[in-house]
């Protein structure tokens, strides 16, 4: 049975993992992306707003 790595590798080689990374840096480099993924990181650290 291959391993999770294994399958995963196996999906970033095929066309629809090289489509789904094309989108992943595509949506990375989106500074709204950015702002999204910021704001979700200080909450899960604490630095989010207390209500």
């Amino acid at each position: 049975m291959a391993s999770i790595v294994d399958r995963i590798k196996k999906f970033l080689r095929s066309p629809q993992g090289q489509k789904a990374r094309a989108r992943a840096q595509r949506m990375a480099r989106d500074p709204r992306t950015q702002a999204k993924a910021r704001g979700l990181l200080s909450k899960f650290r604490g630095g989010g707003r207390r209500y």
